[in-house]
């Protein structure tokens, strides 16, 4: 059983009744890792709809230690551990099986890995804003070749989401995860000789992006047309209260084709604010005008031929299998 399967574990059969005080210490849930919060206020809901974290019951408001206040957030008490040995013994395994993640806050992407591509994204501040002329410069060393097919995706899947209203149906087949995996598997066996050392680089370059995807979907990736959508995936497979703690599904295996192309299509101006240096974007720029013709060469197996009504009550998302749900709990077992 993997460190993650005996967390969820854990967490499905340790009883759910402890009680927070306000300003306690306390181990808190992230994605895939356990951090130090503190709890700043409490309550409790009985009525689902009402409740932020999409759970019922106590909820808490907690602050990551060494976050910003702006990742201050709401989470149901399940997401929460008592700061004891025990626990914070748990906190280390997690973070020792998942040494990609330790050490990355939220909104960030740490390090794109040891090959030479280091990525470090921070929000603009007074201290950290680049000049004009910089920004420019990474601009132009950064622009990708869309294919003309792919733009027309662009415009068509554009339209059907802002104009006739409609959405692309959820989980996707391939998601997004899948495009990238196969991409990858692609240019390792193929080893196209325009791109450097595709066996040391591409891991890392796929795990960026996929994290970049992760990170982006919310805030940059979806119309406002989708937002209502966006809200009922995060609580299905990340918030909500049938989602077992460990099994999240990250958006990047959730969406697919239509949202990867909008994010490779606006990526430039999303790495104008990195850290990489000159030599760094061209390798990164190389692979992703790759990943495109990709895309394209598999356009016809990878994006949707037909959006769904948007005023399905569902919101075009499907729920996990009831069997499957099944099968994990007994698993938990």
């Amino acid at each position: 059983m993997s460190v993650v399967e005996e967390t969820a574990q854990a967490q499905v059969q340790a009883p759910k009744t402890e009680v927070y005080a306000i300003d306690e210490a306390a181990l808190c849930y992230h994605h895939h890792l356990i951090y130090e919060a503190k709890i700043l206020k409490a309550t409790s809901l009985d009525d689902e709809n009402t409740s932020i974290t999409g759970a019922i019951g106590p909820q808490y408001y907690v602050h990551y230690k060494g976050w910003k206040e702006k990742w201050n957030e709401w989470v149901p008490a399940e997401r929460l551990l008592k700061k004891t040995p025990e626990n914070l013994k748990q906190q280390a395994s997690l973070k020792a099986a998942h040494p990609h993640l330790s050490g990355r806050g939220p909104g960030q992407v740490k390090s794109w890995g040891g090959s030479g591509i280091s990525i470090s994204v921070r929000k603009r501040g007074k201290k950290r804003r680049r000049d004009q002329d910089e920004s420019n410069r990474k601009l132009d060393n950064i622009r990708v070749n869309v294919p003309s097919s792919l733009k027309h995706k662009l415009v068509q899947d554009r339209d059907a989401i802002t104009i006739n209203s409609q959405l692309v149906p959820l989980p996707r087949v391939p998601t997004a995860f899948d495009i990238l995996n196969s991409f990858s598997d692609s240019i390792l066996s193929t080893k196209p000789p325009q791109l450097i050392e595709p066996n040391l680089v591409l891991p890392t370059i796929i795990s960026g992006l996929q994290c970049y995807f992760d990170r982006a979907c919310g805030p940059n990736l979806i119309y406002a047309n989708e937002r209502a959508q966006y809200a009922e995936v995060r609580k299905q497979y990340w918030t909500g209260p049938k989602v077992i703690v460990g099994q999240e599904k990250e958006m990047s295996m959730i969406y697919g084709a239509e949202h990867l192309l909008r994010m490779l299509v606006v990526f430039p101006t999303m790495i104008t604010s990195s850290e990489l240096d000159d030599w760094s974007i061209q390798i990164l720029r190389d692979y992703i005008n790759e990943l495109l013709l990709y895309m394209e060469r598999e356009r016809e197996n990878i994006f949707l031929s037909e959006y769904q009504s948007g005023d399905s009550p569902n919101l075009c998302v499907s729920k996990p299998p009831a069997r499957r749900r099944r099968n994990q709990n007994q698993n938990q077992g």
